[in-house]
């Protein structure tokens, strides 16, 4: 067991409340975790962590759930041997967007927790501190109204989106408290302060209200990201009146514009229960994505891709050019970094779809066996090499969505399109469908291609080198980082001056990321960034496998030359979904 200093990250996500311990070298000591189907499904009648009123497009949460679900988390870290007390710091992340309402019995309450004797938990001594036993869940879609008017308000969307970082979103925070101002108004008013999920959690470990985090704050569209501060227009909108602003303000609090300083000590509570040191530490707390790029670290021009059910793609970057069709929000502990953010429905679902219509495997085989070989046989673009200046030859360029997507905004639907791979010229439908082999290739492309439109501007070429701008590395992860014929199309299409590389660093990216956060809080120097002290001591062995070469001398420059058929493309496929 470590003898150093430890640093305990915690991860409260829609369905579980992870925590995770590491040492000073980053090295895991000890892991918990609560599963709040398994361990409360029947207490509270929750499916998948949540409460649903599909009625009103309401999904929420018992707030309750996660006070219980923090002191079983904690026994069970300690039951595991985990010296408690040698940590020296605590952070961690939550599931963004959500919010949660205190009354004005909660500071009190807050400040007066007892853990003595182990006797009474969370639950009985906070359970009467919240004007709103629920809080409102990133999946909730009750808010289509409040959306129309945030997106109206300053202009209209692009406008919103410059000043946030984003468009309207129905899981954003600043669309739910209207909401909730409207729907209920009782509650709004019984309102002292309202707290992001993550800023709630580190108010309990506190035993104090915490201050919203400044990444996660850009996850409300209530944030002014160019004047780092609270929008007044926005919140004169949520609020109801000019005049109904200062309450609103005094309920959201102020916003600490940077994440790099503790909080203050935990509280006695958890001294005296759990066994933790009274010198130890509550760094702030931030948002499940935004800790999803501090657990690598990402040095900035690097790029994530999630490859799940989903397709999730994040950039470290010093530059900030927001747009409608996608986030910006502030990094984490960077100041002037912004974490880029863009997120698709149609992601692992589209290409097993696709897969499905090629010839079955054997039983026992590799499913994905007969999609790989297409994807390895077809040339990109299914353009034969040499053929790209020939007057008969055409680019395929596709859209696959089974699923309502986001991005670009429109219904489901599969959309085939054959350009010039000259020059991206003559973009007209497809005269027929494509055999599902050329599918095979095609959608992965396609997936591939929106996010190198979509981050484009972001990207520079290689200090020192005469490559054209890309990523320095590609980092896939989920389900689909293990497909080699899915890290190809990444590679060839997005670059990678350095790579393309699976990364693995378990179930518990975002803990591991709010573990990190505290560490550097804690032991940063004079002027040490996050990157540069936990780049020095995280180990890439065992954490990241190269799985493809990246950037390909011609390859590259061939899908650059339909990027502007791609874009036009979508525009004409979303004209057609307006009409």
């Amino acid at each position: 067991m470590a003898s150093g200093p430890l640093y305990l990250g915690f991860d409260l996500s829609t369905q579980q409340l992870k925590a995770i311990v590491v040492a000073s070298d980053l090295t895991v000591v000890s892991e918990a975790k609560v599963d709040f189907d398994a361990d409360f499904a029947a207490k509270y009648n929750i499916k998948k962590g949540v409460l649903t009123d599909e009625a009103e497009g309401e999904v929420f949460a018992p707030v309750a759930l996660w006070l219980e679900s923090l002191d079983l988390v904690l026994t069970r870290l300690r039951d595991t041997g985990c010296p408690i007390s040698q940590i020296k710091g605590v952070s961690g992340s939550a599931q963004q967007h959500g919010s949660v309402f205190w009354n004005d019995t909660a500071t009190a309450a807050l400040k007066a927790l007892d853990g003595a004797g182990g006797k009474k938990g969370l639950l009985e001594q906070l359970e009467n501190v919240f004007a709103h036993p629920f809080a409102p869940n990133w999946q909730d879609h009750s808010t289509q109204a409040e959306c129309d008017l945030f997106d109206k308000h300053l202009g209209d969307k692009i406008k919103l989106a410059e000043a946030t970082g984003s468009s309207a979103h129905h899981r954003f925070t600043g669309t739910q408290i209207m909401r909730m101002r409207r729907k209920r108004p009782e509650v709004y008013k019984n309102s002292a302060r309202i707290s992001l999920v993550s800023s709630f959690l580190a108010s309990v470990l506190l035993g104090d209200l915490a201050p919203l985090e400044i990444s996660d704050v850009t996850g409300m569209n209530l944030w002014d990201i160019t004047n780092e501060c609270w929008s007044e227009p926005l919140l004169e909108l949520t609020a109801g009146s000019k005049d109904a602003v200062p309450d609103l303000r005094k309920k959201l609090g102020e916003v600490p514009l940077d994440g790099e300083n503790a909080l203050g000590r935990i509280s006695s509570y958890f001294v005296d229960k759990f066994g933790f040191s009274a010198k130890c530490q509550v760094a702030p707390f931030t948002g499940d994505n935004p800790a999803t790029i501090l657990a690598l670290p990402l040095r900035p021009g690097d790029a994530i891709v999630s490859l799940g059910t989903s397709t999730t793609f994040l950039m470290n970057t010093a530059t900030y050019k927001p747009d409608p069709s996608y986030h910006f929000m502030n990094h984490p502990t960077t100041k002037g970094h912004y974490m880029f953010m863009l997120c698709y429905k149609n992601g692992g679902l589209a290409r097993e779809k696709v897969r499905d219509k090629l010839p079955e495997t054997p039983i026992g085989g590799d499913q994905w066996e007969n999609f790989n070989k297409a994807v390895f046989a077809t040339p990109p673009l299914d353009v034969a090499s040499g053929s790209d200046d020939s007057s008969e030859s055409k680019a395929k360029l596709g859209l696959y969505f089974p699923l309502p997507e986001i991005v670009p905004n429109v219904r489901a639907g599969t959309w085939r399109y054959e350009c010039s791979p000259a020059d991206g010229s003559g973009l007209q439908t497809a005269a027929a469908d494509w055999t599902a082999e050329a599918d095979a290739r095609v959608i992965v492309e396609s997936q591939a291609l929106s996010l190198r439109l979509r981050s484009q501007s972001l990207v520079a070429a290689p200090p020192g080198s005469r490559l054209p701008a890309q990523p320095r590395r590609v980092y896939l992860v989920g389900g689909g980082s293990l497909n080699p014929a899915i890290a190809r199309v990444m590679g060839d299409v997005l670059g990678g001056a350095d790579g393309v590389y699976k990364l693995d660093v378990g179930g518990n990216a975002c803990a591991l990321g709010g573990a990190y956060k505290a560490l550097w809080t804690l032991e940063k120097g004079p002027g040490e960034s996050f990157d540069e002290l936990i780049g020095k001591r995280w180990k890439e062995e065992g954490a990241i496998q190269k799985v493809d070469d990246g950037y390909r001398e011609g390859v590259f420059e061939k899908y650059g030359r339909v990027l502007g058929a791609f874009d036009e493309m979508e525009k004409r496929v979303l004209k057609d979904f307006k009409n």
